[in-house]
């Protein structure tokens, strides 16, 4: 991997992250472009991860202080429930985790048709969350595991984490910046989780030929980009303009489509 391949990688990474687009299908196309392995980019994929947690970490740190400080009252209250629901909704990705992780693996082989159909579910599923009824209610256990589910599924290349998450938070009726809050903070712990792991057993020095610039490129890229996303995403989502990513999902995803007949 060249240093600027690493920056680009890194900035699709937070960019894509935090935008309903995938930044998973992005990478896989992104990789099937430059002639990447992912077998060779473990190391890179954990870094630029947990770049994107560190920035949803500083862009929600007040929220992250209350709920902390509304746990430790050890008294049910407003945050306590939010953060009972996050574990709820944490349920699917675990199961998904523990006993279907190889199968998941095995699905990132740069496959532009497999990338190619989810981006075209994620488009069809921002253009329904973008029509359904507002109803303005606070996260519920229900929402919470409906999120949850959707977020496990949305380990598949090219099905985005956020835009299905958002959207379905959005068509439970969940109030827009409760839903984009919840959406962001809920994958920070299974993202901790699954970078820990990589690292204490090893995997993250396998293939670890990326090298330590291109690593720090990468990561500050991510860092920069997933902190102005993330932001960016909070707005967009209040003002409900989710359809035009639909119709990027649409666009990029008949693209993956038409690469994949070519080559």
């Amino acid at each position: 991997m060249e240093l600027w391949e690493a920056i680009v990688l890194g900035i699709i990474q937070g960019l894509t992250e935090f935008l309903p687009v995938s930044s998973s299908g992005h990478l896989e196309i992104a990789n099937a472009l430059f002639g990447i392995h992912e077998s060779n980019n473990l190391a890179f994929t954990v870094a630029v991860h947990g770049a994107t947690v560190l920035s949803t970490i500083v862009v929600f740190w007040r929220e992250i202080g209350q709920l902390l400080s509304g746990l430790f009252r050890f008294q049910m209250n407003e945050q306590t429930r939010f953060l009972i629901n996050i574990g709820i909704s944490m349920i699917p990705v675990l199961i998904v985790g523990l006993f279907f992780k190889d199968s998941v693996e095995a699905l990132f082989t740069s496959n532009m048709t497999l990338v190619g159909c989810t981006l075209l579910v994620t488009a069809a599923l921002l253009t329904f969350s973008q029509y359904a009824p507002r109803r303005n209610r606070m996260m519920s256990p229900l929402s919470a595991l409906m999120m949850g589910i959707a977020q496990a599924v949305a380990v598949l290349p090219g099905l985005s984490r956020s835009g299905s998450t958002i959207s379905t938070g959005l068509i439970m009726g969940v109030k827009p910046e409760e839903v984009t809050k919840f959406s962001f903070l809920m994958v920070l712990i299974p993202i901790l989780g699954m970078n820990f792991l990589s690292i204490v057993s090893g995997n993250f020095a396998e293939g670890d030929s990326v090298g330590a610039l291109n690593l720090i490129a990468g990561s500050v890229a991510a860092f920069i980009t997933g902190t102005l996303a993330c932001k960016w995403m909070i707005g967009i989502v209040k003002r409900g303009k989710l359809i035009w990513f639909a119709l990027y999902c649409l666009c990029v995803g008949a693209g993956a489509l038409i690469y994949s007949l070519i080559h």
